[in-house]
């Protein structure tokens, strides 16, 4: 391709397409046809590249090949932000972003498992090192007792001092060893904790998988950025995923501050639960003191960049369903008709401000800490009116 060869390139991938199509190899079809359409886009043939590109896309989905499905959604995104259509480059650039993020989480899961394999082979290599020692040092003291001359002394003297001074080696060698594989497996334990409540991490580790559960005072928060295609317009894709990862890693902070659970990212819309597992009405309160500190944020971050986005903020107090579904590429969420309540809290709600149910409004009503602004029945996509209140700090 440097030397400008596109036509003599794009036959040597036809022929080892029609190879791969011919056995039904869909992993090589995947990659033979996000080729293809690498080359069409660097000839501008934007169309036949996202044709190209969905081939791949499709091949690579029914391979539940993940690498190649993000390579394939990195080719949509250029190829429909070639032609024009953001929304769809968008999108494929959010399941790019998503799919990432379940490589890394697979990722630390195998390295995990690595790290306690060694673990496990230096363990049994340390005890039968002790025991090829004990034995040796036994033998040792046995020709020492038997022979009684001077000179048999001394070299016994000598060669248990060798071995002493071996298995002091040794024992410290394997203290370093040790302690670089609990460092190593502390940081994968804690990269398992950042995407997994603790006892669902313990539990995953020891059973292989975790049982879901019933919590029934859960307060869900959802977040959504304003306009979001076309507040993304103002930026570069580069600038655009910098700015959600900007936005992203803040909230993190501040639901790790609060002490609630960060549940998951949909494109531009942020997910966190307070409650899981410990309950009560300071869940409660620490879930919207979190909201509001987020809309604070916000709000600086539009005063520094008019270009930055306007936010939406919802939380709804109810009885969910967690867990992890299926035993690979797995997330921890929750289900219920309280996350769809929550889901409508937010979305009608207003820029700036934080919107809570009637239930969230009675568990935390009497803080001094909060005013509230009540906004009557509103009525409610899919369900009936409902009250809501705003909620701000005093």
């Amino acid at each position: 391709n440097e030397l400008g060869n596109f036509n003599d390139a794009d036959s040597l991938i036809q022929l080892s397409l029609r190879l791969a199509e011919g056995l039904n190899d869909k992993i090589h079809s995947a990659i033979a046809y996000k080729i293809l359409g690498t080359l069409s886009f660097e000839r501008d043939q934007f169309n036949q590249s996202k044709n190209y590109c969905l081939k791949s896309y499709r091949f690579a989905l029914e391979a539940e090949l993940l690498k190649e499905r993000k390579e394939a959604c990195e080719c949509l995104y250029e190829a429909y932000k070639a032609l024009e259509q953001y929304e769809k480059s968008v999108g494929y650039l959010e399941e790019s972003v998503r799919i990432s993020d379940q490589l890394a989480v697979e990722e630390a899961k195998q390295k995990l498992q690595v790290l306690e394999f060694r673990q496990e082979a230096l363990a049994d290599s340390l005890k039968r090192e002790e025991e090829r020692l004990k034995l040796e040092f036994a033998h040792q003291q046995e020709i020492s007792q038997k022979n009684r001359s001077r000179n048999i002394a001394i070299a016994s003297g000598i060669i248990v001092l060798i071995l002493a001074l071996g298995l002091l080696s040794r024992y410290t060698y394997i203290r370093k060893s040790k302690a670089i594989l609990e460092e190593e497996k502390d940081r994968s334990e804690n990269l398992l904790l950042n995407i997994l409540p603790s006892e669902i991490a313990e539990e995953l580790k020891e059973k292989g998988e975790a049982k879901a559960r019933r919590y029934n005072e859960v307060s869900i928060l959802f977040t959504d950025f304003q306009d979001f295609t076309k507040a993304g317009e103002k930026f570069s894709p580069e600038e655009l995923v910098e700015e959600i990862n900007t936005c992203f890693k803040a909230f993190d902070e501040i639901v790790s501050k609060y002490g609630i659970e960060k549940i998951k990212t949909i494109g531009d819309a942020y997910m966190a639960a307070g409650g899981l597992p410990k309950q009560g009405n300071e869940t409660v309160l620490n879930t919207v003191l979190a909201g509001l500190e987020m809309q604070v944020f916000m709000k600086k971050r539009k005063s520094d960049n008019p270009s930055a986005f306007n936010m939406r903020l919802g939380i709804h107090t109810g009885t969910v369903v967690a867990g992890i579904v299926g035993n690979k590429k797995f997330q921890y969420d929750i289900w219920g008709d309280s996350v769809n309540t929550a889901s409508r809290m937010e979305s009608n709600g207003s820029i700036g401000k934080v919107n809570i149910s009637q239930s969230t409004y009675d568990l935390v009503k009497n803080h001094d800490s909060l005013s509230f602004e009540p906004r009557g029945k509103i009525k409610v996509k899919g369900k009936r009116e409902m009250d809501m209140y705003f909620v701000e700090n005093n």
